[in-house]
């Protein structure tokens, strides 16, 4: 509001007005005494009336704020960068970057892992504004370095602590640094920041893209009837036949049919080199095909019960019983088994071996996990932080005696084993899934794994480790998702749930082409099949 006097001389007669153009007053020549009037513009401004001497102790403001506007600065900001509203706690926390008044308070329908992309632009574009319009000093980029190793950097120091709209001028500088023939309107320090090289977010498709009927597979939690060989071959059981289905002509034949026995298939595992079948039987048989020549090699007893898990290591079979006990069976020696392993007190329903073959990891109904090594018959571990029983089992193959294991319903997590330690120490992690784990299953390229659930969610979860950031949340299946295999290029999983559908999905980078298009931002696709994917 401007002074009562200043409207009044506005108001009067234009009267001639000397200004003193000399800063000192003492060497003052050509002055004639006026009337000093308050003035509305700043002291130090080119158009001020009068002169005072400035307060060394205390900084003048006008009494209005006019901005400098720069459309062109404005319109590159926004059109740089993909734009969604984020919630503001998730900004906050995710970026370390404090929102500013004009944040919006919508909160994010999506999980923060599948925003991780849109953040990365968002903090970027918070960056630039601050830098342009503000004229904060912002810290160095992300690199390439801190993307792959899950780390994002603090690009924002601490907010200042000022008023934004203080009817202040701003103090001019001059940028040394800025390059004068640069065509571009924003400053040195925003083109470096636009300009530094960002690792691309993997895309991960959230549809199957193959999706083949399995009319008769069981809705049974303890059954594993899903595996997928070396030679690129899916074994399915359904009910009392197995089927095989060759991924790189998808024909489809008929391995073993056991109605005429009166019993029925409850697991299935391939043999590492691919040529052998291991069959798991309702009355506790153990079958091996040679699938080559379509051939039952042998049978072998021992089992009281239905044989509800198999797992290999090189020419030994161990197998896991609704009896709970474990036999390893050496496939080259005439005895059914050559080792029995008890001390599991309800059914085993999770076996698998470690990549170095060493170590042997079970899980059971009893809710309890054990490792037992390679040649004894006593469990050399023992954990029962569980609450409900443990089917999902997984080592790592990037890390020695990395263990992670999944519980049931009651108990939902999934929780990190060291299984070098020597001890039965409390887990490394404790992730709770929000859902029953049913498996578990390490990418072999890079550090993620995938788990499948069951009540209540029916998701298919691909997680980061060891942040254990969710990369991706897929669904599609009706049902518990209770069997899981892997592609043997380490890309490709595919799930089966008592909906009776078998669902693939392109999970996982490839290796190589990871690595070579890392800067590029494209992920090849895999090779696995032959023919376009279809939905059948």
């Amino acid at each position: 509001m401007f002074h009562s006097e200043y409207e009044a001389r506005l108001r009067s007669p234009t009267k001639k007005i000397i200004t003193n153009n000399n800063s000192n007053n003492n060497n003052s020549s050509n002055t004639t005494p006026s009337k000093d009037y308050p003035s509305p513009i700043k002291n130090d401004s080119p158009f001020s009336h009068t002169h005072t001497p400035k307060s060394s102790s205390k900084e003048s403001y006008s009494d209005r704020f006019i901005p400098i506007l720069s459309p062109n600065d404005v319109q590159t900001s926004f059109s740089m960068l993909l734009i969604e509203p984020h919630d503001k706690s998730t900004n906050a926390n995710a970026n370390n970057l404090h929102p500013s008044p004009s944040s919006s308070s919508i909160a994010s329908t999506q999980l923060p892992s599948e925003n991780t992309h849109k953040d990365d632009n968002q903090a970027t574009y918070n960056l630039i504004l601050r830098q342009e319009l503000l004229g904060e000093c912002v810290g160095q980029p992300p690199t390439e370095d801190d993307s792959s190793s899950g780390k994002r950097s603090s690009l924002t120091g601490t907010s200042p602590s000022r008023n934004l709209f203080q009817y202040k001028k701003a103090k001019r500088t001059l940028n040394l640094d800025s390059d004068p023939y640069s065509l571009s309107p924003m400053s040195a320090t925003s083109q470096l920041l636009l300009s530094s090289p960002r690792k691309p977010q993997r895309k991960i498709s959230k549809m199957p893209f193959k999706v083949l009927e399995a009319p008769g597979i069981l809705d049974d939690f303890y059954l594993n009837l899903l595996d997928w060989s070396s030679q690129n071959i899916l074994a399915v059981g359904l009910g009392t036949s197995v089927y095989l289905w060759s991924a790189a002509t998808t024909q489809v034949t008929k391995l073993i049919d056991l109605e005429g026995s009166n019993d029925s298939v409850t697991s299935v595992n391939w043999m590492q080199r691919g040529t052998h079948l291991a069959i798991g039987t309702e009355k506790g048989n153990v079958q091996l095909w040679d699938v080559n020549k379509k051939k039952q090699v042998r049978s072998m007893s021992g089992h009281r019960l239905r044989v509800g898990v198999l797992a290999w290591n090189s020419h030994t079979l161990s197998s896991g019983g609704r009896d709970q006990v474990i036999y390893h069976r050496d496939v080259r020696a005439s005895d059914n088994f050559t080792a029995k392993l008890t001390g599991h007190k309800q059914e085993v329903c999770g076996l698998k071996w470690s990549p170095d073959g060493q170590q042997l990891a079970s899980g059971g109904n009893d809710n309890r996990v054990f490792v037992w090594d390679s040649v004894g018959t006593s469990p050399i571990l023992k954990y029962g932080d569980h609450i409900s029983a443990v089917k999902a089992i997984a080592w790592s193959p990037h890390q020695r005696g990395l263990l992670a294991s999944g519980g049931g319903t009651a108990d939902k997590s999934i929780r990190f084993w060291n299984t070098l330690s020597g001890v039965s120490n409390a887990p490394l992690q404790v992730i709770d899934t929000g859902s029953q784990v049913c498996n578990l299953a390490w990418s072999k390229n890079v550090n993620e794994l995938v788990s499948t659930h069951g009540y209540s969610q029916n998701q298919i979860t691909v997680w980061n480790y060891p942040s254990m950031t969710q990369l991706a949340t897929l669904t599609g299946h009706t049902m518990r998702v209770l069997y899981l295999a892997m592609s043997p290029d380490g890309q490709t999983i595919v799930t089966g749930a008592g909906d009776e559908t078998l669902r693939f999905w392109n999970v996982f980078p490839d290796i190589k082409e990871y690595n070579s298009t890392s800067t590029s931002g494209i992920v090849g696709s895999h090779s696995l099949f032959s023919t376009p994917p279809d939905i059948r």
